[in-house]
């Protein structure tokens, strides 16, 4: 296939199913997508893996797609399925805070309730023994409602850094608050 054909020849012929074509645009696009995925999930697999879904759509959706720019089409494309990545993997990490969070709170009400000042300062020596910043990322996080952009913003920090440090908490407290978790 030559390389001279331009994008909108190239769409054409991937509308009749010319598989050269799906593959002169895969090498067209393949590393410029890869690199604003890689940019916004920090890793390559999962860039990857974008970046795989992204050409395994457009071959499935190749005869109903009116494609009128490809290169407009494929960002906008990358850009929709990245924020949904990003929106799953924040549900993933709030649902696995609710679930330590509601362990704590779902032994609080057995028949084997500790003092509220103990699992207090059981709480505060597992932050305290956690770096400054994972501290005060959970905290914001945590007790102030603050959303992982506006943590990152006010740090002046990656949101990937505060996702690290909200899961490296949330980790310290489940492994500090052992005790406190019932045996059923």
């Amino acid at each position: 296939m030559s390389k001279s054909l331009t994008d909108e020849q190239l769409v054409t012929q991937l509308h009749e199913s010319n598989k050269r074509a799906f593959e002169e645009i895969y090498e067209r696009y393949w590393y410029k997508l890869f690199c604003i995925s890689y940019h916004q999930v920090g890793s390559r697999e999962e860039a990857e893996e974008l970046v795989h879904d992204i050409f395994e759509s457009l071959w499935n959706r190749r005869q109903e797609s009116g494609i009128r720019n490809l290169n407009t089409y494929l960002m906008i494309s990358m850009k929709y399925r990245i924020a949904n990545f990003i929106k799953s993997r924040i549900t993933w990490r709030k649902y696995r805070e609710y679930l330590i969070l509601n362990k704590i709170q779902e032994n609080y009400a057995t028949d084997e309730i500790v003092d509220f000042s103990d699992l207090s300062k059981a709480i505060d020596q597992v932050m305290s023994r956690l770096p400054e910043k994972t501290s005060r990322v959970f905290q914001l996080s945590r007790f102030e409602h603050q959303s992982v952009k506006a943590i990152a913003e006010e740090l002046n920090i990656s949101e990937k850094a505060v996702e690290y440090h909200i899961t490296k908490s949330l980790k310290a407290l489940k492994d500090g608050l052992w005790m406190y978790q019932s045996s059923n």
